[in-house]
């Protein structure tokens, strides 16, 4: 199978730099109340993961939940186009906006992170409380028992089921998937459930799919006890985000959006900034911890609190059932 490289996003001259006043804004309220962050596709391009409505993001028809269940070539579609992208985000590192975001945390800054990605780039970078909105392209999940099993397994299978299918592409999705001929699909072979053999499906929210009841709740309660929201890489024009926002300034609370582009909730927002998060999100970690001067291995991943930075308690949040 070839391999597809993730290519970081290089720093963007002009409106994009961090400026002066916007850290400035940003650090003051998130060292003054207990913040969550809400974050979307535009925190991990610098990772090599492209967004759906960034700049620079192609067009796309992303498949649905209801083509998805009901259409077996659809489903071979999408897995053998799930195979080539899927080594991408499983070989993705987090970047400085990651990194600075789990700083943040371990300082009490933040209250916890509400992702709307499913790449698991926050928890490799340190974060703990971190609620993943539309679930994790690390699971797979069966349709018809509800088994789950690794997407690491699951793509052995694929590989031993389809061992002459060769493809070559580098237009990946942030959700895994790319776009192939369908001439290269036609005689894929997708594994069944090895519970049930029932139908296998990635364990995240689709597009026409609802993001299940209980971690919606638990998303909710996370902003009840946050004091300000902090959006960072989502334009919000899907509502499953903008809804969060639309909340938190209907309970009095302010809301600081940066993102690399304009977005839906810009005339709701405090504080905001349309620059490029790898600049200016570590700026703040910087201005509210300190230098990090622990070592790169453990700045990769850690998460262990910074020395030098006073802690403050953190809202309980998104882990296990918070």
């Amino acid at each position: 199978m070839p391999i597809v490289r993730p290519t970081p996003a290089t720093a963007r001259p002009g409106r994009y730099a961090a400026h002066v006043s916007d850290v400035d804004a940003l650090a003051e309220l998130l060292d003054t109340r207990r913040t969550l962050v809400l974050s979307g596709a535009g925190i991990s391009t610098e990772s090599g993961i492209p967004d759906y409505r960034g700049p620079t993001s192609r067009p796309r028809s992303p498949t649905t939940y209801q083509t998805f269940v009901r259409d077996e070539a659809a489903r071979r579609r999408y897995w053998a186009r799930s195979s080539i992208g899927w080594p991408l985000t499983a070989h993705a590192r987090p970047n400085e906006g990651h990194r600075a975001l789990a700083r943040l945390e371990r300082r009490g800054a933040t209250a916890g992170v509400l992702t709307q990605n499913v790449d698991g780039l926050h928890q490799r970078s340190g974060s703990r409380e971190v609620l993943e909105l539309h679930g994790s392209l690390s699971s797979v999940i069966c349709l018809t028992c509800g088994a789950r099993t690794s997407r690491s397994s699951l793509q052995e299978r694929l590989r031993a089921a389809n061992p002459g299918f060769r493809a070559l592409t580098d237009d990946v999705a942030p959700d895994g998937d790319v776009e192939i001929d369908d001439a290269w699909t036609r005689d894929y072979r997708v594994p069944d459930c090895l519970a049930c053999g029932g139908v296998l499906k990635p364990d995240v929210v689709f597009f026409g799919e609802n993001v299940p009841r209980g971690r919606l709740e638990r998303a909710w309660s996370m902003l009840d006890r946050a004091e300000a929201l902090l959006v960072v890489g989502s334009s919000l024009t899907v509502f499953s985000g903008y809804r969060f926002v639309r909340r938190a300034r209907e309970q009095g609370k302010p809301v600081a959006i940066v993102n690399d582009g304009a977005t839906r909730g810009d005339a709701d927002a405090t504080v905001r900034s349309h620059a490029r998060l790898g600049a200016i999100v570590p700026e703040i970690a910087r201005r509210l911890c300190g230098p990090d001067a622990r070592p790169s291995a453990m700045r990769a991943g850690d998460a262990r609190a910074d020395a030098a930075a006073p802690e403050r308690a953190p809202l309980s949040g998104a882990g296990g059932d918070a």
